[in-house]
């Protein structure tokens, strides 16, 4: 299917993408397990060098 620049995903097409976008730009809380690690890497690091 994405041989021509074609592309289909169940999540965007009901609209879970842009709510979890959404709820992750509002709350500051990313909805990715990347995402995630990285902030709570980042937060730790704080804690003990800040």
């Amino acid at each position: 299917m994405s041989k021509y620049g074609f592309s289909f995903s169940l999540s965007r097409l009901l609209g879970i993408a842009q709510a979890k976008q959404k709820f992750a730009r509002n709350t500051g809380i990313p909805t990715t397990k990347g995402g995630l690690q990285r902030k709570i890497g980042a937060s730790i690091f704080k804690l003990f060098f800040k």
